[in-house]
């Protein structure tokens, strides 16, 4: 490809991670090229600059391409340095949810090894590749008599110290239909793991072959998986946050907000399931159209209801509500730690917002909420300058919530 189309599909990639194209109907392309380039902007810029001082020791050097490369360099320049401010919303999200002092309370009950929160640079230098020496895998623990889609993946310490780690639950996204363990939330989970946490992630069956509560009920049958089986990796069942991207963050809110209800707990009612934490990400929080807002009826009308739910939202809206986490807000939710982006093609930040102001109304437990300008979907899925920052966010909230709730059982840390 000549240097000037080159840098002008650069300039179309830049310009759209800076301003997404506001179409429902391309949402889903306008997502995937605005969240890679954004969470590739380094690499990117530097592919760019490489790009143009090669075309400078040209006899003669394309000017509209050199001109294209200019603009694609500031708009890089802006990404990145946009990524960086993460942590300062990060940090204030914390201490507004948390309290000012939550760093001094988290230093003087745990080592600096554990308060390490320093991303490796390999990890941002080689984002996919997706591994930490400190960290085991077990892989397809079966939790379900589902085939694939019942297996789960365990996170844990290569040299793990007393057997009474907290645990974190991972849920993948995928808009209900599609995705697997293996491929989200990896940069959490392993930075937890290596932080003395087990970490679980699973796979649930998926949309359309199952409808909407089969995937509630999986999140569920793995809660009630870690409850029984927890202890033989190591970890404390009695201490679960859960977690998860998009469909994921909506199948987290509404596990957590739904504890031991038998109408996601067919065969197993007597469990506990109540979630002591949750961190949803960009998650789906309005599947009845409550926000009131276009593309949440739309997403209802044109998806939800013929391939989740299989259900019509006109003859039976009540279905929709109950699948809603933000109309299942009530004052025995777990903290939250809400993260969510402004540029969020696929979900709009106004979910998050609505979410976030119903559970601070009602709810008993402190309420995080980090909105981050100039973020797409599905930030987290690999290492970012962005995600780092998140991922350590997400280490404070559930460290400060597991300190808490020791302090509650009686139990030193």
């Amino acid at each position: 490809m000549l240097f000037a189309p080159r840098q002008l599909g650069i300039a179309a990639l830049t310009a759209n991670a800076l301003s997404p194209v506001p179409s429902w109907r391309l949402s889903v392309p306008t997502m995937v090229a605005g969240w890679l380039t954004s969470e590739l902007a380094p690499h990117l810029l530097a592919l760019t600059v490489a790009d143009a001082a090669r075309e400078l020791t040209r006899p003669r050097p394309s000017r509209v391409g050199l001109g294209l490369a200019a603009g694609s360099t500031a708009g890089l320049t802006a990404i990145v340095a946009q990524s960086a401010r993460a942590k300062g919303y990060v940090d204030r999200a914390l201490d507004e949810g948390l309290g000012a002092d939550h760093r001094e309370r988290l230093a003087a009950r745990h080592t600096d090894t554990d308060l390490d929160l320093a991303t490796p640079l390999r990890q941002l230098a080689m984002p996919f590749r997706l591994d930490h020496g400190d960290v085991e895998v077990v892989r397809d623990v079966p939790y379900a008599d589902y085939g694939k889609r019942g297996l789960l993946d365990v996170y844990r310490p290569r040299d793990p110290g007393p057997h009474d780690a907290p645990v974190l639950l991972q849920v993948h996204g995928g808009a209900w239909s599609v995705g697997d363990k293996e491929h989200q939330g990896i940069p959490l989970m392993l930075h937890m793991a290596a932080r003395g946490w087990v970490c679980v992630a699973i796979n649930y069956r998926l949309s359309p072959r199952e409808a909407f509560p089969a995937h509630l009920v999986d999140v569920k049958r793995a809660i009630a998986w870690i409850r029984e089986h927890g202890p033989s990796y190591g970890a404390d069942p009695s201490f679960v946050a859960v977690t998860g991207g998009s469909a994921g963050g909506h199948l987290a809110a509404m596990a957590a907000l739904t504890p031991n209800d038998p109408e996601y707990q067919p065969g197993f009612e007597d469990v506990d399931t109540t979630l002591q934490a949750a961190a949803p990400h960009y998650g789906v929080y309005d599947l009845a159209g409550a926000t009131g807002t276009r593309k949440a009826a739309m997403l209802r009308d044109e998806f939800l209801g013929p391939r989740v739910l299989q259900k019509d939202p006109r003859l039976e809206p009540e279905a929709f509500e109950k699948a809603s986490p933000l109309l299942r807000v009530n004052a025995d939710a777990p903290p939250f730690f809400v993260v969510h982006g402004r540029h969020d093609s696929l979900v709009e930040v106004t979910q998050a917002r609505m979410f976030v102001e119903a559970l601070r109304r009602l709810s008993r437990q402190p309420v995080v909420y980090a909105e981050l300008p100039g973020t797409q979907h599905a930030f987290d899925v690999f290492p970012s300058i962005r995600s780092a920052h998140v991922v350590r966010g997400v280490d404070r909230f559930l460290r400060s919530v597991h300190d808490t709730w020791c302090d509650q059982q009686g139990r030193g840390r």
